[in-house]
């Protein structure tokens, strides 16, 4: 009987283990690239991140896009703040009452200027093309995950953009709902090890698009242009002996506290906990004050990412040594930790970012507005999502060749004899009264 398998987002491993339980060993393997050359990745070390979500989506004025939230309080609550800050949003998730939920399925489908602030409950046969960008508030729980999330910008091949802010914190609740699931103890292994690669990709002073395409099994030579690590390329330091005064406080503490407490005794807090704990007379009390606090949390997101350091959810977030940390202890191993940036650099300049989006400026950017604004009440009045009637990568086409008569426009790709006919006189009209000369 003729089998075949089919999947988007899996890894080599993933793979593997789909042929080897459908017995298709003998079968051949059609692949084709992960790589979106068309999206711009930004993660970004988190730091009030409502402003710093405010900030990305300022230069996304008239787009339509997603952002991600674990929970579906935060998504309430994260919609609500947006409102209010003068971006149109509306909530999605699974505990919503069905008939609101499709209706704002429906408004994000068939609207423009929308933010949708969904779970992962949405995105699963939704295909709207032109999802200009795609923010995640929270960590998703693997690569495969944020592929697959940040996968729905930009589907019609145009510039589109993608942002995560993530902490330790994300890592820490992550970590605990592995820990805490029904899985098999083997799932959770694996659980735990697509979260580390995904905090690896997070923490990467190298390029963005490379670590993620090597993920999924696919080389790629780095410098993409088009990554927050390209463009604005990541200092590292030498860190060999800031990581082992980082492991001797967790060894030294017993093992037995999280990352909060373990930094206190590192930059010498005197606080309750550390005087009931008798850590204020260690020796490696205060043997960090030289470095920030901030800069010791990413040491230990670092950390974690590099199979150093682990967290214990049985014993109530406790950092504990992986055995690999005796390799720095006995400075056998050298450390590179990557510099996180001033929070003057992590504001990405408005400018840079509508460049990047739309590809047009000046008048045939002007042209575009005018024929969306168009193409907009076209649909409204059919009652249709507006890439029905023309996508964005046509209506760019018409922005920068600006065809002079129906002839030329039927020669534009998207323009078909149907399309001419019902919709082509309206769009001559603007693009003509926007006519260069």
């Amino acid at each position: 009987m003729p089998r075949v398998a089919l999947t988007a987002t899996a890894d080599p491993h993933t793979r593997d283990d789909i042929i080897e339980r459908l017995g298709l060993g003998n079968a051949e393997i059609f692949t084709t690239s992960f790589d979106r050359p068309n999206i711009a990745y930004e993660i970004v070390e988190r730091d009030q991140p409502r402003q710093q979500l405010l900030r990305f989506l300022s230069g996304h004025k008239g787009d339509s896009g997603i952002v991600y939230c674990l929970s579906r309080a935060k998504v309430e609550d994260t919609a609500d703040w947006l409102n209010g800050q003068g971006i149109r949003a509306l909530p999605y998730h699974a505990g919503m009452d069905r008939a609101l939920r499709d209706s704002n399925q429906d408004a994000f489908l068939k609207e423009e200027n929308l933010c949708l602030v969904a779970t992962v409950a949405f995105g699963m046969g939704i295909d709207k093309p032109n999802v200009r960008y795609v923010a995640h508030l929270d960590l998703p729980g693997s690569v495969e995950a944020y592929y697959q999330e940040t996968g729905r910008a930009g589907r019609d091949g145009l510039p589109s953009e993608v942002w995560m802010a993530y902490g330790m914190a994300d890592v820490i609740q992550r970590r605990r709902m592995i820990d805490e699931g029904n899985a098999a103890d083997e799932i959770k292994r694996v659980e735990r090890a697509k979260l580390n690669a995904l905090l690896a990709i997070c923490e990467t002073a190298s390029c963005r698009r490379q670590a993620i395409l090597a993920h999924f099994g696919e080389a790629h030579a780095g410098q993409c242009g088009n990554c927050d690590t390209c463009l604005k390329p990541v200092e590292t330091w030498e860190g060999t002996e800031a990581a082992i005064k980082a492991l001797a406080a967790v060894y030294r503490t017993g093992e037995r506290f999280g990352a909060g407490h373990v930094i206190d005794v590192l930059v010498g807090n005197i606080n309750e906990k550390t005087e009931r704990f008798g850590h204020v007379n260690m020796p490696v009390f205060g043997a960090g004050k030289d470095i920030p606090a901030r800069t010791w949390q990413s040491v230990y997101r670092q950390l974690l990412a590099m199979g150093l350091i682990r967290i214990d959810h049985e014993a109530y977030g406790a950092l504990k040594l992986e055995s690999e940390a005796r390799a720095v202890f006995k400075q056998e191993r050298q450390v590179f930790f990557r510099k996180d940036r001033p929070a003057s650099e992590r504001r990405t300049k408005k400018a840079e970012r509508s460049e990047r989006k739309s590809g047009l400026s000046g008048a045939d950017g002007t042209l575009f507005e005018a024929l969306r604004a168009e193409r907009m009440s076209i649909a409204k009045s059919l009652g249709v999502p507006p890439y029905v009637v023309f996508p964005d990568t046509t209506l760019i086409a018409f922005a920068t060749e600006r065809p002079r008569s129906r002839k030329e426009l039927l020669g534009i790709s998207g323009v078909g004899q149907s399309k001419l006919e019902r919709y082509g006189d309206a769009f001559l009209e603007i693009i003509l009264s926007h006519d260069k000369d």
